[in-house]
């Protein structure tokens, strides 16, 4: 495997956990264990392939842990890594500026954002 080149450290951190719902995923994971169906209740944007594909990527990453209970049927669950849980304090701060940006953006923070467990701190 040929070792990859970076310009800046934030580089390797956007190759991780850049993209539209993988920061979104990881923020749900933050609340506890999720099952597959869960985390596209709580993102009913995303498709079920791009779940898919962005839990794999994750997982692959390890960024997050999947767990396979054996029973029928089968169950799946997701979850923050040790390594993941490292995330915590970027995830935090990229909530924090979105709530900045939305507020001026848009005056009242609550007109735009959805109800969501991941909201309820912000009121």
């Amino acid at each position: 495997m040929q070792k990859k080149k970076y310009n800046i450290p934030v580089e390797a951190t956007l190759e991780v956990i850049g993209g539209k719902w993988k920061c979104v995923i990881l923020c749900h994971l933050t609340h506890g264990k999720k099952r597959t169906c869960e985390l596209k209740r709580l993102m009913p944007g995303i498709t079920q392939k791009m779940l898919t594909q962005q839990l794999r990527e994750l997982e692959e990453d390890g960024i997050i842990n999947r767990i396979v209970y054996n029973q029928v049927p089968p169950k799946v669950e997701y979850e923050l890594s040790e390594y993941g849980w490292s995330l915590k304090e970027i995830l935090d701060s990229l909530c924090g500026w979105g709530e900045k940006h939305i507020v001026k953006v848009y005056g009242d923070k609550f007109s735009v954002l959805e109800e969501s467990v991941l909201n309820e701190k912000l009121k």
